[in-house]
């Protein structure tokens, strides 16, 4: 594809993109308009109501209701205040008046997301981020089918459909211009337009976008390719306790293998599994841990668990395919 027309589907994914932030710009132009506008017919009615020169003013006696009944409440208002005073009123739990501190000196407590995986998110490309429940279901969906021998475009169809049932035209449409834009690379910062709008708040079309644009980088995250000019690969992914380093390398010196090394931030689990054969590694601690699979030939696909029990009973699986 030449750089005209990757440039013109780049441009098309931006427009889909930030389309509903330039209709929003818009109204606001318009609402400031209307408010100067309603302005200026206020001030106009105010003017018009002010006496005019040479009037006579309204007048109240003493007597008469307005005043008395200024008076009763401003009576009425400064009793209340020394009844409060004198009698300060107490909390359901309270049977006396206590005096609480200002402040507790504790450690302040850091929040974090519910689910452990979900930090990871922070180190996507995306415009703006999507809620904790899409996320995690686009996760689930990239986990469920990252081993899937089907095209990328069609196993990013398949992610996000259940978010968007009955639409997989659009989703097929915008599907095309994500993997034909420019944002290839995880690691492309610079490209990718920013959205105001929360992800409850796009149109539809503006959130299958970003939903795709989360799937296909998760799906990338997900996938360790392995090849004779690139036999080593590392990926890192972060989680609520710390950094998960993943390095995979194929060793065919000596005694061929597949070896994983990963760095844990907790105590964990690898499983690394291929063609009927398995090798698992558990580790008490945090710090490095191996795993390796001996193979005579490589297959055509191999899967790594990672278990973390501390943050979530539910693995991270990733797939290593090795071209060599």
């Amino acid at each position: 594809m030449n750089s005209d027309s990757e440039s013109l589907q780049h441009q098309c994914l931006d427009c889909l993109l930030t389309d509903d932030v330039k209709n929003n710009e818009q109204l606001s132009v318009c609402e400031e308009n209307d408010g100067v506008e309603n302005l200026l017919k206020e001030a106009t009615a105010s003017k018009s109501s002010e006496p005019k020169l040479g009037g006579t003013p309204q007048a109240f006696q003493l007597g008469e209701i307005p005043t008395v009944q200024d008076r009763f409440q401003a009576v009425l208002k400064r009793r209340l205040q020394i009844q409060v005073q004198d009698h300060p009123p107490l909390f359901p739990w309270e049977t006396q008046l206590i005096d609480y501190p200002d402040f507790v000196d504790e450690p302040s407590m850091t929040l974090v997301p519910t689910w452990g995986w979900m930090v990871q998110q922070s180190k996507l490309n995306l415009p703006r981020p999507l809620p904790e429940k899409v996320f995690r279901q686009l996760l689930e969906q990239c986990q469920a089918l990252v081993t899937s021998s089907v095209p990328l475009g069609a196993k990013l169809v398949q992610v996000v459909e259940n978010f968007f049932p009955n639409e997989s035209q659009a989703l097929n449409d915008i599907a095309g211009l994500v993997l034909r834009s420019t944002y290839r690379s995880v690691n492309t910062l610079e490209t990718i337009p920013n959205i105001q709008s929360d992800y409850s708040d796009l149109q539809p079309r503006q959130q299958m976008a970003l939903s795709l644009l989360a799937a296909k980088q998760l799906l990338e995250n997900l996938t360790l390719p392995l090849s004779a000019t690139s036999p080593v690969v590392e990926r890192q992914w972060l989680t609520s306790v710390g950094n998960l380093n993943i390095r995979v390398e194929y060793q065919s010196v000596g005694i061929t293998k597949l070896l994983v090394q990963a760095e844990l931030p907790v105590k964990g689990t690898l499983t690394l599994r291929g063609s009927g054969t398995l090798a698992m590694a558990t580790s008490s601690t945090s710090g490095y841990l191996n795993v390796e699979l001996g193979c005579e030939q490589l297959n055509p696909t191999y899967t790594l668990e990672v278990e973390f029990p501390e943050i979530d009973q539910q693995p991270l699986l990733f797939v290593i395919s090795p071209t060599i």
